[in-house]
């Protein structure tokens, strides 16, 4: 048996090798340049062109606005996830009919673009009016709004269904026959166990929808619907100043801001049994 006599003295760390400048270093560093004077001259316009008349005047406008976006993306969000449900699970079917009418709904509305899926709902459905006011649907599908929260609650239906048809065939098909030898049934298995691990897998794949519904939301002015973009097209109408747009940018900038940090916070707190 041996043993150590003398300590090895401390020894100095290693000297640090300095990077070569490549090409993409250098334009990364002109590119993040660039951005940082982009970001100094929108501050300079904002700051230089600042009217406390026209905010005292538009402020409450653009908070209505905020309100009216925010309202119809939850709503939207909320009824496309109920809707998203029957529609993953009949992806997972084995009914061919059912498989198939799934499939052809979401490749439908993943396939084309939202601003023409509200003006089917908005003007499309206006043809069929003695119908609709037969069966009392009319004062539903004349209201720009409505039509509006229509129109994205059966569009992120089907984006919603796929990320949740993708996140329950991620969940290992082990976990299915382990409940099954326990003897637990099929409804309760897939409810207790495959959707829990299905839903935080589908997490992220969810915020990211939800900001590309937030974004997408400003479609609704075109049809008379006052969101966010609407009171800003309404004040542009007035002022004829651009900075009505930089300003409704960067109130959609704070809500996904905002949104983005709260679903980090939420992934974290699902996730946190994961974490070593």
């Amino acid at each position: 048996m041996s043993y150590a006599e003398t300590l090895i003295p401390p020894q100095p760390a290693p000297r640090a090798v300095a990077k070569p400048m490549t090409a993409a270093r250098l334009g990364g560093y002109i590119l993040v340049a660039f951005w940082a004077l982009l970001a100094a001259l929108l501050i300079f316009t904002v700051i230089n062109g600042w009217d406390p008349e026209k905010f005292t005047r538009y402020g409450p406008r653009y908070l209505h606005g905020l309100w009216v976006t925010l309202s119809i993306v939850t709503l939207s969000v909320f009824f496309g996830a109920i809707l998203s449900l029957p529609l993953a699970m009949a992806r997972l079917s084995n009914n061919r009919v059912l498989n198939w009418l799934a499939y052809g709904y979401i490749y439908f509305f993943r396939g084309t673009p939202l601003l023409a899926q509200l003006f089917l709902v908005y003007y499309g459905l206006g043809a069929f009016r003695p119908q609709l006011e037969s069966v009392g649907l009319w004062w539903f599908f004349r209201d720009a709004w409505f039509c509006g929260v229509f129109a994205m609650t059966i569009n992120t239906a089907a984006y919603q269904a796929e990320i949740l048809r993708g996140a329950i065939e991620s969940v290992p098909y082990g976990q299915r026959e382990a409940a099954a030898a326990l003897g637990i049934h099929k409804t309760i298995a897939f409810r207790k166990i495959i959707l829990p691990q299905a839903f935080i897998v589908a997490l992220r794949p969810y915020g990211n929808e939800i900001i590309l519904l937030i974004k997408g939301s400003a479609v609704v002015a075109i049809i008379t619907v006052l969101d966010l973009m609407g009171e800003t097209r309404y004040a542009f109408s007035r002022t004829f100043d651009y900075q009505t747009y930089l300003w409704a940018a960067i109130f959609y900038l704070a809500i996904v801001e905002a949104l983005r940090h709260l679903w980090n916070w939420i992934e974290r707190r699902l996730t946190r049994h994961l974490k070593r």
